[in-house]
């Protein structure tokens, strides 16, 4: 699997713009502070803006402002407003999928790993993101998700 930058990127400028919610951050100043380029952080901001998830103030004390409550806004509504469908095989989406003969049950593969992926990305909140990045817990063991397991459950089996 492959996440886009663009939804990196937003992923990543959302937890900034929410772990600093008391003024307007400028693009410039969230692109510095992530190593994001800053051209290609003007266009997500575009599209998070066209969503709802951010709005803009100008002028010499502008800025960027989170659009919602960040505990309201999921990685995956991020990662859908910036790269449409939230999973795609070669464009088709999962639950439109039926292949033949002995590959038949693919399809049934496919739509479990979208599940997963939406049941994580769903349930974790910009505002967690951004209040365990204030923690400093940098390299700590994953977060709980408050449902039994953490975020290494959907980690595949490695040997040691």
């Amino acid at each position: 699997m492959q996440i886009s930058a663009k939804a990196d990127y937003a992923v990543r400028a959302l937890v900034e713009l929410a772990a600093d919610s008391a003024r307007p951050l400028t693009c410039e100043g969230i692109a510095s502070a992530q190593d994001i380029p800053f051209r290609f952080l003007k266009s997500v901001f575009r599209d998070l803006r066209q969503a709802g998830l951010v709005r803009s103030q100008r002028g010499c004390e502008g800025g960027y402002w989170i659009g919602r409550d960040p505990a309201a806004i999921s990685v995956a509504e991020v990662m859908t407003a910036v790269d449409g469908e939230f999973l795609t095989l070669r464009g088709a989406r999962p639950d439109t999928l039926a292949y033949p003969g002995a590959a038949r049950r693919l399809p049934d593969l496919w739509r479990a790993v979208e599940a997963a992926a939406q049941s994580v990305l769903g349930r974790t909140t910009i505002a967690e993101l951004a209040a365990e990045g204030a923690g400093g817990a940098g390299g700590a063991e994953p977060r709980s998700t408050g449902q039994g397991s953490s975020a290494r459950d959907v980690s595949p089996a490695v040997p040691a």
